[in-house]
């Protein structure tokens, strides 16, 4: 199974698991699909297990499955460190276990094995978490050892606190020890964790800030609101897909209003397709993106 075909699966089931009710006219729409395409996707979700609602002539929703199980919106996005902690769990299961057979059949519907085992190869990450994890149970200090820095562009320790995990683990938030503040730490960059027999010393202290859909943090949020063209649409939703339920159609564009914690993230994306967005009442962001091109592009 090719990746777009994977990325259109997913972001149609993160649809047909929403709150709202789509036709099949817009699902069609929304995902640039041909209705028979739809209809054919359908039926793998329902061949796979998951329970498929008819709610009128043409539309469809993934109904809630049978107490136990956890619900499918929880499930919709996967990092790399989840699908790897995942893919392990099951193969931990006997060969003959039927629960372990009906979930390889679910996830295959969705994702294909090569990108499975390129979630598998990266088993440092997991270890990471593992570790990151056991430390916040504990509440116990971690040396991470030779972090890279983007900031700084240094590899050195950082001796935190560390306290909460991010919603797709793909950073943690901890207590600088040293810079005295909560930092948001990328757990790729972590070279090896180490948990200490130190207890934490400033809980009180401990305070995570807002993380965007473009993946900034920081403690104050910033209204901004972009016009794309179909293009910019789809490329956001593919790179960004927490973006997804703050996007709306108006004529011939999609209209994104939402909140950012900062403007690197947007402001890259938009400098990156320049030609396809239109900026509307975002003065911060137009500030930011007219400053880096003074600074970077002249």
């Amino acid at each position: 199974m090719d990746q777009p075909k994977i990325e259109r699966m997913l972001r149609l089931m993160k649809m047909l698991a929403s709150n709202k009710n789509y036709t099949i006219d817009e699902l069609a729409e929304r995902l640039c699909l041909s209705y028979r395409s739809i209809y054919r996707y359908i039926d793998t979700f329902r061949d796979s297990g998951f329970v498929v609602e008819k709610l009128h002539s043409n539309v469809y929703r993934l109904g809630k499955m049978p107490k136990g199980y956890i619900d499918l919106k929880d499930l919709i996005y996967f990092s790399e460190e989840e699908a790897y902690i995942v893919n392990s769990l099951i193969n931990s299961l006997d060969s003959t276990n039927a629960l372990k057979i009906n979930l390889k059949k679910k996830l295959s519907a969705v994702y294909n094995s090569t990108s499975l085992i390129n979630y598998v190869q990266k088993k440092e990450i997991a270890e990471h978490i593992e570790s990151l994890g056991k430390a916040m149970r504990e509440k116990k200090i971690v040396i991470l050892k030779g972090y890279e820095s983007s900031h700084s562009g240094e590899i050195c320790n950082r001796l935190i606190e560390p306290f909460e995990f991010s919603t797709n683990c793909i950073d943690i938030w901890g207590y600088d020890l040293e810079k005295k503040e909560n930092k948001v730490f990328k757990i790729s960059r972590i070279g090896k964790v180490i948990v200490m027999d130190e207890d934490w010393t400033n809980e009180a202290r401990h305070q995570k800030s807002k993380t965007d859909c473009f993946r900034i943090s920081g403690y104050e949020q910033t209204l901004i609101k972009l016009e794309m063209s179909m293009m910019a649409k789809n490329l956001l939703i593919e790179e960004y897909p927490l973006a997804e339920p703050d996007i709306r159609k108006e004529g011939d564009k999609w209209i994104l209003e939402t909140m950012v914690s900062g403007m690197e993230g947007v402001g890259r994306f938009v400098i990156g397709l320049a030609h396809e967005i239109k900026v509307i009442d975002s003065p911060a962001l137009e500030n930011y993106i007219s400053n880096f091109v003074k600074e970077y592009l002249q």
